[in-house]
């Protein structure tokens, strides 16, 4: 089964091929350019490495957010453009669960930071458990004291990763001390492969989608949203 798995939840675009198990291509770019301008050469590029088409492609895979809201439209719209072109199905991924994911089998508790701003973080908390992914806490936008607060009355070492690691890197020291550890930088940031092998697992059990449905999951009003309601307030 070939998997073509695109993430464009934050500043990184990745794109990535998988045939079953195993790993075809992935090419991620973590550069300050416009996903509207990298994601579709990408694609091709992938798929031309691979000496395939979109109609070789049995499902198409998306981060559905959070994240940027640019950026998850150019995602999901992308993929729903050639999923329907050649009327495959798709899989959307909530972004925190993929970037979990990088994680592979890893000993302690997994917390993805994206930077929220204004003192929010979209995170969740995940685990291994018996060689099994498990979601503890499911992706959410909170205050960074908060889930800190949450990670400091748990007992199991926390690995942080993401752009909010790297933002509020001294409060999280302060508040977790030696019980938290930072990824390393080539797991820091949003993977396709994480991505198309969690959707390879979700249609090994029969849980597609149709690109009609599939949407982005913002989890908070945009700022241009939130200024509107204050002037009309």
């Amino acid at each position: 089964m070939k998997i073509l798995a695109v993430d464009t939840s934050s500043i990184v675009a990745s794109v990535a091929l998988i045939d079953d198990d195993k790993l075809l291509c992935e090419y991620t770019v973590n550069y300050k350019r416009t996903h509207s301008e990298t994601i579709l050469p990408m694609i091709k590029e992938v798929l031309d490495s691979c000496q395939l088409k979109t109609g070789d492609i049995d499902v198409f895979a998306v981060s559905i957010g959070p994240g940027s809201f640019t950026g998850l439209r150019i995602g999901v719209a992308t993929i729903k453009a050639l999923a329907h072109s050649v009327d495959k199905p798709v899989v959307g991924i909530p972004s925190m669960d993929s970037m979990a994911y990088n994680m592979f089998n890893c000993n302690s508790l997994i917390v993805p930071m994206m930077d929220a701003r204004r003192d929010r973080v979209y995170t969740g908390i995940y685990t291994w458990r018996d060689n099994k992914f498990e979601v503890i806490k499911a992706q959410d936008v909170i205050e960074i004291e908060q889930i800190l607060d949450d990670l400091r009355d748990r007992d199991e070492e926390v690995i942080i990763s993401g752009d909010g690691g790297v933002a509020y890197r001294d409060i999280i020291k302060e508040k977790l001390g030696e019980k938290v550890v930072f990824s390393s930088a080539y797991v820091n940031m949003a993977k396709a492969s994480s991505l198309a092998q969690m959707a390879l697992e979700r249609a090994k059990n029969n849980q597609l989608e149709s690109y009609y449905d599939l949407v982005p999951e913002y989890l908070r009003k945009s700022q241009a949203e939130r200024e509107y309601e204050e002037k009309n307030r």
